[in-house]
């Protein structure tokens, strides 16, 4: 039997273009809104800063975050803050992301990081769907436990689901009892902050191998990092992968990736939201 929902919260944008720009149009229902939205880059590509003003999730908890970016519009959204799930009294907690992104649409799905304290329960999703044409970006920074506050992950777990549709998926419990994957060669190494990077478009990726070593050749100061081009018949993913020890230089480096990519696919300087800067 599921646990229940004490204090549900939904978000729905949708994003169209009109014309030469992009607008959005915002439903909310309990804790979660549309701060604002801004556009630094210009009208054409609208960021989407969103707020949980409780501050972060405990047992009991579910954000619902549903994106729809119509056809020709363009869409970046991110937070001023990170997610965090908090130790857990009263089952699970959940943050939920779904979106779909229509033929000649890009989104940008970059959040700040989520945190993973002791003793939490929670499940992080997100789930993307590409219509043919379209594009997106989505990264993922998740730090376990607080490290710098003395407070190790020992007790908890996190379930993490990142997809898009068809094309790649990653699903897993990390869990603080599983020793193996936590502290093993093959899993974490002992390493407390895992950062992922997906750029995803429904084409084969004609530039690969130089995008491959051009991103390579910016992780090079992170030891355990990687990056991979899987292709398939419902088009192209690139995938960078980065487990460090320290949320800010494992972001940091997605950051250098997600600029070069942004440049050589799309003809788009780097566009770090506003907000980062605050």
């Amino acid at each position: 039997m599921a646990d229940p929902v004490r204090w549900p919260a939904r978000l729905a944008l949708t994003a169209r273009a009109e014309g030469a720009a992009t607008r959005v149009h915002a439903r909310h229902d309990g804790p979660l809104r549309l701060l604002k939205t801004l556009y630094p880059e210009g009208e054409a590509i609208a960021h989407a800063v969103l707020v949980h003003p409780p501050g972060g999730l405990v047992g009991g908890d579910r954000l619902d975050i549903d994106l729809d970016v119509q056809a020709g519009a363009h869409l970046l959204v991110t937070t001023p803050a990170a997610t965090r799930f908090y130790r857990s009294h009263a089952g699970e907690a959940a943050q939920v992301v779904t979106a779909q992104v229509a033929a000649g649409a890009r989104l940008e799905w970059v959040p700040q990081e989520t945190l993973a304290y002791p003793a939490c329960v929670g499940r992080n999703e997100v789930r993307l769907r590409l219509a043919a044409g379209a594009s997106l970006f989505a990264t993922e920074v998740l730090g376990l436990g607080l490290p710098a506050a003395g407070q190790a992950f020992d007790t908890g777990r996190l379930l993490q689901h990142l997809e898009i549709e068809g094309q790649w998926l990653d699903r897993g419990w990390l869990d603080a009892a599983d020793h193996a994957l936590l502290n093993g060669p093959c899993g974490l190494g002992g390493h407390r902050v895992l950062g992922t990077l997906a750029y995803a478009q429904t084409t084969a990726l004609a530039v690969a191998e130089a995008l491959l070593d051009d991103s390579r050749a910016l992780l090079a100061d992170q030891p355990l990092s990687g990056v991979t081009h899987l292709a398939g018949p419902r088009g192209a993913v690139l995938l960078v992968r980065v487990v460090g020890d320290e949320v800010e230089s494992v972001t940091a480096a997605l950051r250098r990736v997600r600029a070069l990519l942004r440049e050589r696919l799309w003809g788009l300087p780097g566009g770090e939201p506003r907000i980062w800067a605050t």
